[in-house]
């Protein structure tokens, strides 16, 4: 995937409708970030300043899977929270110590072992959310299992989308239940989504 003079991906594969379901979207998003340059350092030097700016101590981070933004530099600078995915009764996450993550989930990201201790989410200044893509309205495009939508109704901090500049797109499928970021930060900066 060819980069401008500014550094900047843009967009080689053929757009999805915005109306085309989400498996396809999924499809392309997959497909271009296999092609996009490690630019977490700019990321996290990005997040870092906006979340020093806004106040945040107690960050819930994520483990980054191949292709997403590493944000582990973070934790040098903030208290940083991790998540485990749990499947009964029903799909959630629970939150714990980011330096508890020390098994590999089966989604292939580091996670805690079942018994780490738990930290509850009215503790967490932000949340920081990976996804395949996000729409500059803070639609995000998941990877299908619904964890973030179920986690995060009704919590009043900061909600962050990371993901490439190239993933950032005019608009994206969304439903009802689909969560929605206040603010976007990928290689180029943090900033708020368009209403």
């Amino acid at each position: 995937v060819p980069a401008a003079a500014d550094g900047i991906v843009r967009h080689v594969l053929p757009l999805p409708a915005s109306t085309a379901p989400k498996p396809e979207w999924r499809t392309w998003a997959r497909e271009l970030r296999a092609g996009l340059p490690d630019r977490s350092a700019e990321v996290s030097a990005h997040l870092a300043a906006f979340l020093r700016e806004r106040g945040a101590r107690r960050v819930l981070a994520y483990r980054a899977l191949p292709g997403e933004p590493d944000v582990s530099a973070l934790a040098d600078a903030f208290e940083l929270l991790t998540s485990r995915a749990r499947f009964r009764p029903t799909p959630h996450l629970t939150l714990h110590p980011w330096h508890t993550a020390t098994e590999v989930s089966r989604f292939g990201a580091l996670q805690p072992p079942a018994d780490a201790p738990r930290v509850g989410l009215e503790m967490v200044d932000a949340v920081l959310l990976p996804a395949l893509a996000f729409d500059r309205r803070g639609v995000r495009l998941g990877y299908g299992g619904g964890f973030y939508d179920r986690l995060l109704p009704g919590f009043t901090g900061l909600t962050v989308g990371v993901v490439g500049e190239a993933l950032v797109v005019d608009k994206l499928p969304s439903e009802a239940h689909d969560l929605r970021v206040a603010f976007l930060a990928t290689e180029t900066g943090v900033r708020r989504v368009q209403p």
